[in-house]
C-alpha cells in the first residue's frame, strides 16, 4: 500500500497494490500493519455501507467528542467525490477541504481523522461506498455542516440543479454556526 499525504495534515490517500491477471484482480483493502506504520494506531470498530444514485450528496457529517470518528472510505461500485473538511478551530487549515475522486476502478481510499466533517457526491449512475469507523455511531453526538456553505467553496462535481440531498442535510448549518472541535 502507498500512503500519500494531502494538503491537510492527517488526511491521507491510500492506494493499494493491485494484482491484475486474466481472471480479474486482487488487493489488500486494509492492512493494520501498513496502516499503523504510515498513519498510526487505529482500532476500527464499525464498517458502514451505502448505496446512492447519481447526484446524491451525503454530508457533511461528523460526530462530536467523546464519540468523534475517524473514517477510512472506499468505493466498490461507481465513483464519488469524497470530501474531508477541517473543522478544528485554531488549526492552520481550519475550513479548508480535501476532495478526492474515489472509484471502483482507481481503488483509492481516503482516511479522514477525527476533527473533520465528511461528505461525498455520487458521480456515476450508482455508487456503493464502504467505510470503516474507529468509534460507534452515536445519534446524540452527530452533527453536520451545510454541504453548500459558500465559505467552504466545495466543488461536488455535479451541477447544483442536479444535486439530491436529504431534508436533514438540507437543514444543516454553515461552518460559522456549527459546533466544532478545538485544535
Amino acid at each position: 500500500m502507498e500512503f500519500r499525504k494531502t494538503g491537510i495534515e492527517g488526511v491521507w490517500v491510500v492506494e493499494p497494490q493491485v494484482w491484475n491477471d486474466d481472471r480479474g484482480y486482487f488487493f489488500e483493502s486494509f492492512s493494520r500493519r501498513d496502516f499503523e506504520t504510515a498513519v498510526g494506531r487505529m482500532d476500527f470498530v464499525q464498517d458502514n455501507e451505502s448505496r446512492s444514485r447519481y447526484g446524491v450528496v451525503r454530508g457533511l457529517h461528523y460526530q462530536l467528542p467523546p464519540k468523534a470518528q475517524s473514517k477510512l472510505v472506499r468505493v466498490v461500485r461507481g465513483s464519488i467525490m469524497d470530501v474531508a473538511v477541517d473543522i478544528r478551530r485554531g488549526s492552520p487549515t481550519f475550513g479548508r477541504h480535501v476532495a478526492v475522486e474515489l472509484s471502483a476502478e482507481n481503488k483509492l481510499q481516503l482516511f479522514i481523522p477525527r476533527g473533520f466533517a465528511h461528505g461525498f457526491s455520487v458521480l456515476s449512475a450508482e455508487a456503493v461506498v464502504l467505510y470503516k469507523c474507529d468509534e460507534f455511531y452515536s445519534r446524540e453526538h452527530e452533527a453536520s455542516i451545510a454541504f453548500d456553505d459558500p465559505a467552504l467553496g466545495i466543488d461536488w462535481g455535479i451541477a447544483p440543479q442536479e444535486i439530491i440531498v436529504s431534508s436533514k442535510d438540507r437543514a444543516a448549518v454553515g461552518l460559522e454556526d456549527a459546533i466544532l472541535f478545538e485544535y
